[in-house]
């Protein structure tokens, strides 16, 4: 793809999503989101490979359908009630429509069946935009919309995700898949806290783009597409694996490490409302979700060594990444629980 191709469909992306977060109109909202579909598919489908095309189409026809979804929610909104806006949304039914289409937008589950089909077929860093960027078009929504959204629906949608992203990743072998269960895992603990905190739904999400980010750069750099290349990469960059090891466990929920923060303040603020069925769910959830992050960080580090080898063959040689992007999201990624108080 030609260096003029690729920045025209990334600017799309971003003004898509720029044109979602800042509209107060569904028509708008639904054109931005409109604009992240069609800038992403070539991206999907560039490899010119069937499990490229069949990713692509599967992306296309999931985000059609949701993005039909939500027009048909709001219109029956503004003929319910007359209006466009979206902080408005005031009709049940638009409402239980318009959770259903976001859901199948992000990848919640009962509606996650297409995500991990989709990474799967995609290259990493396409994988690394679907996961982290694409997400902030429709949790915008959900963020304008959190006082109407059923909460009902919600967290059973929340105990769903959080279960199967835990239960479906512990039989992959595929890093693409694993992360694509690490996402829907984590959309359920956001899921659960939109309408009863959304300023906590804003620190899970920073906190979730962060984590995602430094996972697939350490996943870049180490070329690992599969457990396998995973247990061979400490012989390449025995620094990078151990990073990788503790973003892992991060994304785990694992203390002392970031990941453990979102949980922690979701699990007591869901008891705190009397939601302790949900929580408990959720944390048992958890458990499931750090066992296989567990087994692929004790891949990784079975085999590291005290020293390298020199030897250049074509799977030791490593991909050029944005260093930058990665010194920022690690510390973030790694070393945010001590501030736990200051949120609180």
């Amino acid at each position: 793809m030609s260096p003029t191709t690729t920045t025209i469909l990334m600017s799309s992306l971003a003004t898509g999503t720029i044109i979602t977060a800042s509209s107060h109109h569904w028509l708008m909202a639904w054109v931005g989101l409109e604009m992240n579909t069609l800038a992403i598919i070539p991206m999907i489908s560039k490899q010119h490979h069937p499990r490229a095309t069949e990713a692509a189409t599967k992306y296309f026809l999931t985000q059609a359908a949701a993005s039909a979804t939500i027009l048909f929610s709001s219109t029956t909104n503004a003929w319910q009630t007359g209006t466009w806006d979206i902080i408005n949304m005031t009709s049940p039914t638009a409402n239980m429509l318009l959770t259903v289409a976001l859901a199948m937008k992000l990848g919640l589950a009962p509606m996650h069946f297409w995500l991990p089909e989709v990474l799967q077929g995609s290259t990493i860093k396409t994988a690394l935009i679907i996961t982290t960027w694409q997400k902030l078009a429709p949790m915008t929504l959900i963020l304008m919309t959190s006082n109407t959204l059923p909460t009902t629906a919600l967290l059973t949608m929340a105990m769903i995700s959080t279960l199967l992203g835990g239960w479906a990743g512990l039989n992959q072998t595929q890093t693409r898949k694993i992360m694509a269960y690490s996402s829907i895992a984590h959309l359920g603990w956001m899921a659960a806290i939109t309408t009863i905190m959304p300023n906590l739904l804003m620190l899970n999400l920073v906190l979730y783009l962060s984590m995602t980010t430094s996972m697939f750069y350490m996943l870049i750099l180490l070329n690992s597409k599969n457990i396998k290349d995973m247990a061979t990469s400490p012989t390449t960059s025995p620094t990078a694996t151990t990073i990788a090891m503790l973003t892992l466990l991060s994304l785990g929920g694992l203390p002392p490490l970031t990941g453990f923060m979102p949980k922690w303040l979701i699990i007591e603020e869901l008891t705190t409302q009397n939601f302790t069925t949900t929580a408990t769910i959720l944390a048992l959830s958890a458990l499931l979700s750090l066992f296989f992050y567990l087994r692929l960080s004790y891949s990784s580090t079975i085999t590291l060594a005290p020293n390298t080898t020199t030897t250049k063959h074509k799977w030791r040689f490593k991909p050029t990444i944005n260093t930058a992007l990665l010194t920022t999201t690690l510390p973030t990624s790694l070393l945010m629980l001590p501030i736990t108080p200051m949120i609180c």
